[in-house]
C-alpha cells in the first residue's frame, strides 16, 4: 500500500501550499490522497489544473488547540482522518505539517505503538559531512528514561540503515563532554545501558560534533533534543545570511563562479530537502512537516514517508526491538 494520507488543512500554507506540493509529488510518481475540506481542496486543484483523489474531512485541529482535547471533540478532523486511513490499510503513509502535538496523539491512539515501544520518538535528519545525522528526541518526550534512550537509539539506527543504506551506523549519546561518567544521572545511565548493546555505540557526542561526522545517530531526551534542533536550524539560517552578504559584495564574474557551489550548499542545509522528521514507534509510516512548510517540503515529506513504506520501516523497527 503506496497510497499516502496527506493532511490537506495541517500548517501555515495550507491549503494552497500543501495541495500544490501534493500535486508535484504526484508528478514523480507518487500516490497522495488529500484529506480535508474537500470544497477548498477542490478550488486548490482546479487552480493548479490538476486532479487528486480527496477524502473529506469536516473539522480541523488548529495549532494552539490541546492535542488530546482536539482528538476527543474533533473525530472527524484532518489528522484523525489519515491515521484511521492508515490505521485501517486505505494508505500506507500518512504526512501532516499541523499541530505536531495532535499528529503524534492520533498516531499513538488511533494507529497504534508498535509492539514493545515505550515511547515513540520524532527522528530528524540533518545535512552533515558524509551522510546525513538522524537526531532524536527532537522533541516527543520532554522527561525520558535511560531505557527509553536505547529504545531510541535502536530505532534511529534502523531508519539510518533504511533511509541511507548504513550497515552499522555509529550511535552517539549527546552529552556536554566526550568523556564517559559526564552529564546528569540519566546520561550516565544511559551511557552504560548503550555500551552493553549490539549497537554500534561510539559514546558520548557535543553539539558541535553534529559538523564532524562522528555519529550517524544522536540520541538524547526530547527537550534537549528540540533545543539542539531549533538551534542548529537558527545557526543555519545565519550562515545562509552571511554567505549571501559576503556574495553579494562580489564581482558578478566571480559571483557566477560561486553561484553553483552556493546552491548546492543551500540546498543540502535546506530542512525542506527532507520534507519531514519521521514519528518512530507507531503501527505505520508517519511523517511531520514542519508547520511552515511549502510545497517542496510537502513533497519531499510525501517522498520520505513513500520510502518508509516501500522499504519496510514499521517492520524493521518492530523486528529489531523485538531481539533487542
Amino acid at each position: 500500500m503506496n497510497r499516502i494520507a496527506v493532511d490537506a488543512m495541517g500548517g501555515d500554507l495550507a491549503p494552497a501550499e500543501t495541495v500544490r506540493g501534493a500535486v508535484a509529488a504526484s508528478s514523480m510518481g507518487l500516490e497522495p490522497i488529500l484529506v480535508g475540506d474537500q470544497s477548498a481542496i477542490a478550488n486548490e486543484l482546479a487552480r493548479l489544473e490538476a486532479d487528486l483523489p480527496v477524502v473529506h474531512a469536516s473539522q480541523v485541529i488548529e495549532m494552539g488547540e490541546d492535542p488530546g482535547q482536539g482528538l476527543r471533540d474533533k473525530p472527524d478532523s484532518s489528522i484523525s482522518v489519515c491515521a484511521r486511513m492508515v490505521a485501517e490499510g486505505q494508505a500506507g503513509a500518512m504526512i501532516s505539517a499541523g499541530s505536531t502535538g495532535a499528529a503524534m496523539a492520533a498516531a499513538a491512539i488511533i494507529i497504534g505503538r508498535s509492539q514493545g515501544v515505550a515511547r515513540p520518538t520524532i527522528a530528524s535528519v540533518f545535512p552533515t559531512p558524509g551522510s546525513p545525522t538522524v537526531v532524536l528526541d527532537s522533541g516527543a518526550n520532554i522527561e525520558v528514561k535511560p531505557e527509553h534512550l536505547v529504545q531510541f537509539a535502536v530505532m534511529g539506527a534502523v531508519l539510518s540503515e533504511v533511509l541511507f543504506g548504513l550497515e552499522k551506523p555509529r550511535v552517539g549519546l549527546l552529552n556536554i563532554g566526550e568523556e564517559p561518567g559526564k552529564g546528569r544521572q540519566l546520561d550516565k545511565d544511559a551511557f552504560d545501558l548503550l555500551a552493553a548493546t549490539s549497537l554500534n555505540f561510539v559514546g558520548n557526542v557535543e553539539g558541535r560534533d553534529l559538523a564532524t561526522d562522528r555519529a550517524d545517530v544522536i540520541v538524547s531526551d526530547g527537550f534537549t533534543g528540540n533545543v539542539f534542533l531549533k538551534t542548529t536550524e537558527g545557526a543555519a539560517q545565519t550562515m545562509a545570511i552571511l554567505m549571501m552578504e559576503a556574495f553579494s559584495q562580489l564581482e558578478p564574474e566571480a559571483q557566477a563562479a560561486v553561484l553553483p557551489a552556493l546552491g548546492e550548499i543551500r540546498r543540502r542545509m535546506d530542512y525542506e530537502t527532507y520534507g519531514g522528521a519521521h514519528l518512530l514507534g507507531v503501527n505505520g509510516v508517519v511523517v511531520i512537516a514542519h508547520g511552515s512548510s511549502s510545497h517542496v517540503a510537502i513533497a519531499n515529506g510525501i517522498r520520505i514517508a513513500h520510502d518508509g513504506v516501500a522499504r519496510d520501516l514499521v517492520g524493521k523497527v518492530a523486528s529489531r526491538l523485538a531481539g533487542a
